[in-house]
């Protein structure tokens, strides 16, 4: 470092989105019993994995909760993008439905895909990068996703997803109704368990700026407006998806190379 001259960036890193290929890096169960903490090995096995080249194909898993198929239109989309990166793999699961069949007749929910696997927390562990999907509940995630993350204690325990690079995407009823605080609100499951929040912030250029029609979505991810239930999401909104979808795995790509 030099006089007032800041950290010198090395010569040999290269830009980080520019093209195919920006930032990744490392890498499940219920709470674990009161008293216990992390492994005192976190550190270590963090160090060890980032020495670790990746082997084959990388995989983002785009998990998502979807009620009435706004987030799962997204989540598809950004499957496309995901894809879109040589050498990176997009692999959509949902997580478990909490409500029964009789509740979700009630409130007239379409059946699932069951072409979408239902994912564990231990599974988590074999992704390099995760995007996740949820609508808003008063203004933070639907209690499945909720309920998701709380099962994930024995992989904090052992800070399996310490590093991992993450992501998220998320529906609203309304414009007001918690595009943002939907995203802020999930951050802190995330910072528990170490892992890297990659935002897509404006990169998405002009369509981030666009005030000719509505459309969902914020620096923090993709999102679709859902109003009533009956709104589908728009060209933009799903644009947005597969660019989040596009740039998560140019980011992991290049953490990859780290």
């Amino acid at each position: 470092m030099g006089k007032g001259g800041g950290c010198v960036p090395s010569k040999k890193r290269l830009p980080l989105v520019a093209s195919d290929d920006p930032p990744r890096t490392i890498v499940d169960g219920q709470i674990p019993a009161e008293g216990r903490s992390p492994s005192t090995d976190a550190t270590a096995a963090f160090e060890d994995r980032a020495l670790e080249p990746p082997l084959g194909e990388l995989k983002i898993f785009i998990v998502f909760y979807s009620m009435y198929g706004h987030v799962e239109g997204l989540a598809r989309r950004m499957k496309r993008g995901v894809d879109g990166i040589e050498g990176v793999k997009g692999i959509l699961y949902r997580v478990p439905e909490t409500l029964s069949p009789e509740v979700l007749e009630q409130m007239k929910a379409p059946p699932k895909d069951d072409e979408i696997p239902v994912i564990s927390a231990a599974e988590l562990v074999a992704a390099d990068g995760i995007l996740f999907g949820f609508p808003t509940r008063y203004g933070s995630m639907a209690a499945q996703m909720k309920a998701f993350f709380d099962s994930t204690g024995q992989l904090w325990n052992e800070q399996k997803l310490a590093g991992k690079p993450a992501g998220f995407f998320v529906s609203t009823g309304t414009q007001g109704g918690g595009q943002e605080t939907t995203a802020w609100t999930a951050v802190t499951q995330l910072a528990h368990h170490g892992m890297l929040f990659v935002p897509i912030g404006y990169t998405f250029g002009a369509g981030m700026f666009k005030m000719d029609s509505i459309r969902g979505g914020t620096p923090y991810g993709a999102g679709v407006f859902a109003g009533d239930g009956t709104r589908e999401p728009s060209e933009t909104e799903l644009a947005l998806a597969e660019h989040q979808g596009k740039y998560m795995a140019a980011v992991v790509k290049r953490l990859s190379r780290a």
